[in-house]
């Protein structure tokens, strides 16, 4: 049975952080929709924090180090992408939009994209279709139709987290169903593969 694979990334600062758990909470209520379709499932976590240095460096040089590639490759390989950030100044956090100005423009074009994010008050929640939506789309990624954002009030209980849990379930469901729906994601391409066979090297392009 092939294994789908749900790469999630997560740009909160803090420790503990509200938007990682954000992101946790979306990626086992995916994992268990999915599971619900038959489907075994695989989660990638992703804390760019961790990364920070090596992203800087790499807009710097151009060349990743080895653990912000394999990253890079886990994101652009996964079957599906869940990515949340806080929201400052009315957008995503810097961290958030450098580590996805390093994905490749076709990277991860037509991949399902589950779209969250964190904020100090509800009304950030624009942010989620006025910045994050477009970057995604101009990704060429499938945007999912729900979007979700958590106020620090929707973590305090009673009607309020009981509506965020209902938004973090129809999100779920909504990239589950894409998932289930789609052909497993191939990996990211190897740069130095070989397209034709040492034969037809020789051979020349006229042979």
């Amino acid at each position: 049975m092939t294994v789908r694979t749900l790469a999630v990334v997560s740009a909160g600062l803090s420790q503990p952080s509200s938007t990682r758990l954000l992101a946790d909470q979306l990626a086992a209520a995916t994992r268990d929709e999915l599971v619900g379709h038959g489907e075994q499932v695989e989660l990638r976590p992703i804390e760019l924090r961790e990364y920070a240095h090596d992203i800087v460096n790499h807009l710097l040089t151009g060349f990743p180090a080895e653990p912000l590639r394999q990253v890079l490759e886990q994101v652009t390989g996964a079957d599906g992408l869940i990515a949340v950030t806080p929201i400052f100044n009315a957008s995503y956090s810097g961290l958030f939009k450098s580590f996805f100005d390093l994905v490749d423009a076709d990277a991860i074009g037509g991949r399902p994209v589950l779209i969250g994010a964190t904020g100090g008050t509800a009304r950030h929640s624009l942010a989620l279709e006025h910045a994050l939506r477009p970057m995604f789309t101009y990704l060429r990624a499938v945007v999912l139709p729900t979007a979700v954002f958590a106020a620090p009030e929707d973590w305090s209980g009673g009607t309020a987290q009981g509506a965020l849990r209902s938004r973090i379930d129809r999100a779920a469901g909504e990239l589950a169903g894409q998932v289930h729906r789609a052909a497993p994601a191939r990996g990211p391409a190897d740069p130095f593969a070989l397209t034709t066979d040492f034969e037809q090297l020789l051979r020349g392009p006229d042979a």
